[in-house]
């Protein structure tokens, strides 16, 4: 009989497809893990694990196992909740990596019934591109991440939770686009531009809404939003970022959006095969329900 460690190992291995990450996220040393595995094989007489240089990739029987091992660990779990006593008291950490977008009101507005619920448990908000959050989620520094789509990297699951953000131009208030109710998409090539890092380096493609990313010309990029405000304001380029995102009240800056709508969907974000934590597990749960 395979114990049910045995099958948090491998799925952690699975994860991080690298024995000496597994074996961080574990807390074990290396070569405990490489033998662990090594007899879990010699159990099922089975290879599990192709081994290259840099990373482990599964056989067809690793897979298996794989979809298996998940499918028993979430029902040891769901029987385990089963047997918790209805007044048992839901505490703990939820920590959510966070693009810059408006959507995030709507993960206020979850957590703002769920805190009524449950006012033990505890949120931790971190702001960055998706990037950052990537990259903290896939070390397992945020249990989730919202993102903007189309992102598909195979090592996370993505929930939609059936939102979009719409894209526009961030302008001095006096320009003459200003006078305009919505930038033709034609007339960006004639802009100068301040574009997100992201979509600069290329790792956000305009070319999924028809926009021909290496004719545009660009001035400055940013990371987040508010520092770039001030270089529009001062008439150095219009900013291309989400609608919703700065005030411009009070300032000297009027927000435009592009036509026809350039916009994109949002995504919770989770690393496959990760154990969470009781108030995560709930947490994601109601976003969920809130998805449907």
């Amino acid at each position: 009989m395979i114990e049910t460690r045995l099958l948090y190992y491998f799925l952690a291995i699975a994860r991080e497809q690298n024995i000496t990450r597994a074996a961080e996220t574990l807390h074990l040393t290396q070569s405990t893990l490489s033998k662990q595995m090594m007899d879990l094989e010699r159990q099922l007489g089975k290879q599990l694990f192709i081994r290259g240089k840099r990373r482990l990739t599964l056989t067809e029987e690793g897979n298996f196992l794989r979809n298996k091992a998940q499918e028993i660990l979430e029902l040891i779990g769901s029987t385990e909740s089963a047997f918790h006593t209805e007044g048992e008291i839901l505490s703990g950490d939820i920590t959510i990596g966070c693009g810059e977008t408006a959507a995030m009101d709507r993960i206020a507005a979850v957590y703002q019934t769920f805190h009524r619920q449950h006012p033990e448990v505890r949120l931790h908000t971190f702001s960055g591109d998706a990037d950052s959050i990537l990259e903290r989620l896939d070390k397992g520094l945020v249990d989730m991440g919202l993102l903007l789509g189309p992102i598909r990297q195979e090592r996370f699951d993505y929930l939609n939770i059936h939102q979009k953000d719409t894209f526009g131009l961030l302008m001095p208030r006096d320009c003459p686009l200003a006078k305009q109710d919505a930038i033709g998409v034609e007339q960006l090539g004639s802009l100068p531009l301040i574009l997100a890092e992201q979509t600069f380096s290329g790792r956000q493609d305009l070319d999924w809404f028809g926009v021909d990313s290496a004719a545009l010309q660009v001035v400055a990029t940013y990371n987040l939003i508010y520092n770039a405000t001030f270089l529009v304001e001062r008439g150095i380029g219009y900013a291309l970022c989400l609608e919703g995102l700065v005030n411009t009240q009070g300032r000297d800056l009027s927000f435009r959006p592009i036509e026809p709508e350039l916009s994109v969907g949002l995504y919770i974000a989770t690393k496959k095969y990760q154990t969470f934590s009781p108030a995560v597990k709930a947490f994601l749960e109601q976003i969920r329900k809130g998805a449907r």
